[in-house]
């Protein structure tokens, strides 16, 4: 009689990077699931002697990793990629985005646009979002359908929607949303004021008061453009994250997007309150923002995540994408060939993003007793190989085409490049009717 475990996964790649400890590659080894979570990271050999699985996954010419963690994302906006783009953020906020959001953004728009972009990072290895947004009920559906891990934002802003009349109907519709979905296994709730030029002081002072008795994570844009910074000095005589630290602001758990433009007693402040920073390279450079300081950041310790923000300003949700140029930035703005290597990029878009949102212990590396987030990438095509180094391939040389095969929770999600929640030509079809809908405002036709 056999004297093996039965478990319900064995997967059995070519390489593992575990992310933690930091910078091992493995050879020869099997991630064991077991409902839903990693039971051991073990020798093929221990692994197979060891354990009976339901299903046994040979990925011969893969690297396994945890799944990847967007730090910052508004996922609905994905309905309007391609729109307004080569405008600076101020133009594109007020002449294109803002208008077509008065117009179209509905609990619909919300959950087509959000299943779109749930269905884009599931095949991109992405099994965990922070998103920000109107109608969170409509997100936190479409990423519960689509059997995806999210962080869904309590949005504040201080103008009339068709969602909300001021930030109060804000946070009250939105606490009662976060009611709703408690104790769902995959969804968390933050609290998410778009930006400190969009919410006045009072908005900010229940947030935090909020955060603290529901011991709630505060997710915002600061410090993203020179004009938000003038203008704080106009009317606040102070910068942004100075005044909104005289508010109350750092003793919360705090995740600030963009955070271009910080200098180094900000950066020491930020890290000193253990503050994160969602890194959005891609959107900084398309809306002409500016290069993050993220070498100074990781230097004096302060946690950097990363984020694809919306495809309306990216325009893909892409963290393959975001580890190579936030990798490539960061040595040409140092002139340090050595800056943000490839082994912190991974850890930036894995455990930095977990770590964030308070995540950690249960996602961010291949370790036992976490949920089994698993993102497998095949890397023997031609225009990848030769592979020497399976974790500088992964940010220099891979893309997101790469990803075959992506598990959340120990359930798969995508099979041989095939998303298997989404029923792609339902999709295709919603997607064509909101397309045609939006097709006058973005063509100006």
């Amino acid at each position: 009689m056999s004297s093996r475990q039965p478990v319900d996964l064995i997967i059995q790649p070519r390489w593992i990077i575990p992310v933690e400890p930091y910078g091992q590659t493995l050879e020869d080894h099997s991630v064991v699931v077991n409902a839903g979570r990693i039971l051991v990271l073990c020798p093929r050999h221990e692994a197979i002697t060891r354990f009976t699985p339901a299903e046994h996954v040979i990925l011969d010419e893969h690297v396994l990793i945890p799944g990847l963690v967007n730090l910052h994302t508004h996922a609905a906006m994905t309905l309007m990629r391609g729109i307004a783009d080569d405008l600076p953020l101020m133009r594109w906020l007020h002449e294109a985005i803002w208008p077509i959001e008065q117009q179209f953004v509905s609990p619909e728009f919300v959950r087509d646009g959000t299943a779109l972009a749930a269905a884009e990072m599931l095949l991109g290895g992405i099994t965990c979002a922070n998103d920000m947004y109107f109608y969170p009920d409509a997100a936190a559906t479409a990423f519960a359908e689509a059997g995806m891990r999210a962080v869904i934002g309590i949005f504040v802003v201080d103008f009339p929607s068709d969602y909300a009349s001021n930030c109060d109907d804000y946070i009250e519709k939105g606490l009662s949303i976060r009611d709703s979905w408690r104790g769902h296994p995959l969804l968390e709730f933050s609290f998410a004021p778009h930006a400190p030029y969009t919410v006045p002081d009072t908005g900010f002072r229940r947030i935090i008061q909020l955060a603290h008795e529901l011991d709630a994570p505060v997710h915002l844009h600061l410090h993203e453009t020179h004009e938000e910074i003038r203008a704080s000095l106009e009317q606040h005589g102070k910068r942004p994250l100075a005044h909104l630290a005289g508010l109350g602001l750092l003793e919360t758990d705090l995740i600030v997007a963009h955070a271009i433009h910080l200098q180094a007693d900000e950066i020491a402040i930020l890290a000193k309150n253990n503050a994160s920073v969602a890194h959005c390279p891609s959107s900084n450079m398309k809306l002409a923002s500016g290069i993050a300081p993220t070498v100074a950041m990781l230097e004096q310790g302060l946690r950097v995540g990363l984020g694809t923000d919306g495809a309306a300003s990216n325009n893909r949700l892409d963290l393959f994408e975001e580890m190579r140029q936030a990798g490539l930035l960061a040595k040409v703005a140092s002139g340090r060939a050595e800056a943000f290597p490839a082994h912190a990029l991974l850890r930036a878009a894995t455990l930095g993003g977990a770590a964030a949102l308070r995540l950690d212990d249960q996602i961010g590396s291949i370790t036992a007793g976490k949920a089994a987030d698993l993102v497998a990438i095949r890397l023997d095509d031609l225009p990848i190989i030769p592979v020497f180094n399976p974790a500088g391939h992964i940010p220099y040389v891979a893309d997101r085409r790469c990803v075959s095969d992506v598990w959340v929770a120990g359930k798969q999600r995508v099979r041989q490049h095939v998303p298997l929640q989404t029923h792609n030509k339902e999709l295709l079809q919603r997607i064509r009717v909101w397309q045609n809908r939006l097709k006058t405002l973005a063509t100006g036709q």
